[in-house]
């Protein structure tokens, strides 16, 4: 490792080179990490990230603001890269095309850090078949006040569901609140029959634990549940891979767990430090996930069986008035706008002092907060559900709290 005189240092990865810029800036102030730390934790993971994101078309999520600041997606890899950072074309439905970084080694992951990337975000497909994912992700998030002892049991009826399926599945957390599981799949389905088969396996698992879980598509009809989000496996879709770091005050890491783990151990006890000494003890405990590739035959002739699901909207992208095409059957109102998930809050607060007396009818649930995907960035959406709340203390629709138009100066 050497210095350079700009305030860089340069790191010898496998006989590649890589420069770290401003490798002292200090990113996650808390626990005291600086970029390089973050280079540095990465290489010492290096196999179970690898493992995760290798050889996969990635979406760089880049923080080169501060964790606290909003994020910005870059689908298309940078002009200037080392002649050995590999890429693919992915097209999309739209017509609309971008060249991404693959990442194949701890030079190139080193690499992708040093942009200022903190987790991982890479599609479920590989390189060299960029039309059939080798993968189904199975996202388990639940809703305001659900707790962790709900989304194990739902972990545990979506591994029954594989299993009956002939599927293995492998959990992580994903650094936040909830569970992922990551099934290998054959490449033999196109990403529309993948989307199927996640979806076929969020409705059985709502069906074996109903009120516990949810498939519904509409997020003001899922109540205190589990929604196991099928929805991860659309083509445009990307999920944190296993040991990202994610972009919480404590450094928290997204960490496979084996299914004895799961019940017992919980999501912020997985940090950067921690993670080095699990690491270092007890290597990638998802070191199998590669030689368990299953078929979705199973979950495809389930599908059949259950017959046709919920309609999805006709684009997930609502239009101008934030409407989309379709009207919920729940009593919401729209509460907010914001380009910061804090300014959204800050709304919501807002909107709260008004409204003491409805406030005491709501459930957690009922306080709906969507980031909403923009075409670099998140914005911020707000709706308040007055299902619990009696029809004649329903507050109308108002002006916003905060009325940010992410669409402002786009035609």
């Amino acid at each position: 490792m050497s210095a350079a005189k700009d305030d860089a240092t340069t790191l010898d990865i496998e006989g590649r080179e890589v420069r770290v810029s401003h490798p002292d800036k200090v990113v996650f102030p808390d626990p005291g990490l600086t970029k390089l730390d973050l280079v540095q934790y990465y290489l010492a993971v290096a196999d179970g990230a690898l493992r995760g994101a290798a050889d996969r078309p990635m979406v760089l999520k880049r923080f080169v603001k501060g964790i606290d600041k909003e994020a910005f997606f870059q689908k298309r890899a940078p002009e200037s890269r080392p002649p050995w950072i590999d890429t693919a074309t992915l097209h999309y439905a739209s017509g609309t095309s971008a060249e991404e970084v693959v990442v194949t080694d701890a030079a190139s992951l080193a690499w992708v850090i040093n942009l200022g990337c903190i987790d991982l975000n890479p599609h479920p497909v590989r390189a060299w078949d960029l039309d059939h994912p080798d993968e189904l992700r199975i996202d388990l998030d639940p809703m305001p006040g659900v707790d962790w002892a709900q989304i194990v049991d739902v972990a545990f009826v979506a591994r029954d569901v594989l299993a009956d399926c002939g599927l293995v599945g492998w959990p992580k957390t994903s650094g936040s609140r909830g569970l992922h599981i990551n099934v290998r799949i054959e490449p033999s389905w196109t990403y529309r029959e993948v989307r199927l088969a996640a979806e076929t396996l969020a409705r059985e698992v709502e069906n074996r634990a109903p009120g516990l879980a949810s498939a519904h598509w509409w997020k003001e009809e899922r109540g205190a549940s589990v929604f196991v989000d099928f929805n991860q496996n659309a083509k445009d879709r990307t999920v944190a891979s296993a040991y990202s770091i994610r972009a919480l005050p404590d450094a928290r890491v997204s960490t496979p767990l084996t299914w004895d783990e799961v019940r017992d151990r919980r999501p912020e006890e997985f940090t950067v430090s921690t993670m080095l000494t699990r690491f270092a003890e007890r290597g990638d405990v998802a070191a199998g996930i590669d030689d368990a590739a299953g078929s979705l035959d199973g979950l495809l002739a389930l599908a059949e069986k259950l017959g046709p699901a919920e309609k999805a909207p006709a684009s997930a992208k609502p239009g101008p008035d934030g409407s989309g095409r379709r009207q919920s059957s729940m009593p919401l109102i729209e509460i907010a706008r914001a380009k910061t998930r804090e300014e959204a809050l800050a709304g919501l607060e807002a909107w709260k002092s008004r409204h003491p007396e409805v406030v005491s009818h709501l459930e957690p649930a009922d306080e709906l907060v969507d980031g909403m995907r923009g075409s670099s960035s998140l914005w911020y959406r707000i709706r308040v559900n007055l299902q619990h709340v009696p029809e004649a203390m329903r507050p109308e629709q108002a002006a916003l709290e905060v009325d940010y138009d992410p669409w402002a100066g786009r035609g």
